[in-house]
């Protein structure tokens, strides 16, 4: 694949207590690398592209172990600036049948949340991409990080580059600032090519309510209204999911295309799913492979939610499977044993 592909966003440890156990019953937490965007340059590497990570990370013990693990997994982790400061952290305690799931965040003055917009070289960083990644996570944990997306953003406009927004609204993060989500988010939304947000996402930044009809009734509403807002953003795509329990679920997906109407995948069943984190920025991974790789809106938006379903089968927050075992599923290849 030429160019490489850019994630903006922080690395986390994620911490977990195991099996289904509460946070603290046992002696012990399981480890995971993770963050919404290392998880989509995961998983992008996982399908062949070159991808690389910017952000700040603590220059201790954790931090450098998180930078080896990205390059483990195949991705250029040179952006990864070192400096004092802490390692952001979250809890996870996996939920089963009707006791959802919960995340505790300790991110807060980490060595990415204090890190300098100023700091960042994006001429040098973005060299050779061909798109840059960002989330709405990352302008959610202060004003430092929200200007540094923006930059980010911009500078990747300014250089060649497509950029790529998933909305990800994490309100516990927004509380615990004054920022202002909606403008900050509009201005994020204003550089992106490709979106990834639902109805809410839209609503919010644009301060409207798009309650009327089912699910793809809403999202074709929402999505029409960001086109007319954002001319630069040509497709805006998102997963539809309904649960029956916390380990069964359904996930459909959406994805609307300027003067290209709205395209469906059906929903597939995901029954005993293993983790849900990470499903989301799978989904986002296989679009964005499908794009990049000239496939049509269709196949881009099926590869994506194949990606999506099978990350709810591996544990940990990244989908680390190639190409094709997604595209196994989306074919509807059997599931007997590989032998």
């Amino acid at each position: 694949m030429t160019g490489k592909v850019v994630c903006f966003g922080e690395v986390l440890l994620r911490l977990s207590a195991p099996g289904h156990e509460l946070l603290l019953r046992q002696p012990r937490l399981d480890v995971h690398v993770g963050g919404a965007e290392a998880n989509v340059a995961a998983a992008l590497a996982a399908f062949g592209h070159r991808v690389a990570v910017a952000g700040t990370l603590p220059d201790n013990a954790l931090g450098h172990a998180a930078r080896g693990e990205l390059r483990r997994l195949g991705i250029d982790a040179d952006g990864l600036a070192l400096a004092p400061g802490r390692m952001g952290l979250y809890f996870y305690t996996t939920g089963a049948g009707h006791r959802p799931s919960e995340v505790l965040y300790d991110r807060a003055a980490s060595a990415f949340a204090l890190a300098a917009p100023a700091s960042y070289n994006w001429p040098a960083l973005l060299a050779e991409a061909r798109l840059l990644h960002l989330s709405g996570i990352t302008p959610a944990l202060g004003a430092n990080t929200a200007q540094a997306a923006l930059d980010a953003a911009r500078a990747a406009r300014a250089a060649g580059a497509r950029v790529c927004f998933d909305g990800n609204f994490r309100a516990k993060l927004w509380a615990a600032w004054d920022g202002d989500p909606r403008a900050i988010l509009r201005g994020l939304f204003e550089q992106a090519d490709i979106a990834f947000a639902d109805h809410r996402d839209i609503g919010l930044v644009l301060g409207q309510v798009f309650d009327d009809g089912d699910a793809q009734a809403r999202f074709a509403a929402a999505a029409g209204a960001a086109f007319a807002a954002f001319p630069q953003l040509r497709r805006i795509a998102c997963t539809v999911r309904a649960q029956a329990s916390v380990d069964h679920h359904r996930l459909g997906a959406l994805m609307a295309v300027r003067d290209g109407g709205v395209h469906v995948c059906a929903p597939i069943e995901m029954a005993g799913i293993v983790d849900r984190i990470g499903g989301g920025d799978a989904f986002a991974a296989g679009v964005l492979h499908g794009v990049l790789g000239g496939m049509d809106d269709a196949a881009s938006l099926a590869f994506g939610q194949a990606a999506g379903v099978l990350k709810h089968y591996l544990p940990g927050d990244a989908l680390t499977l190639g190409v094709a075992e997604v595209q196994a599923l989306v074919d509807g290849e059997r599931l007997d044993v590989r032998r």
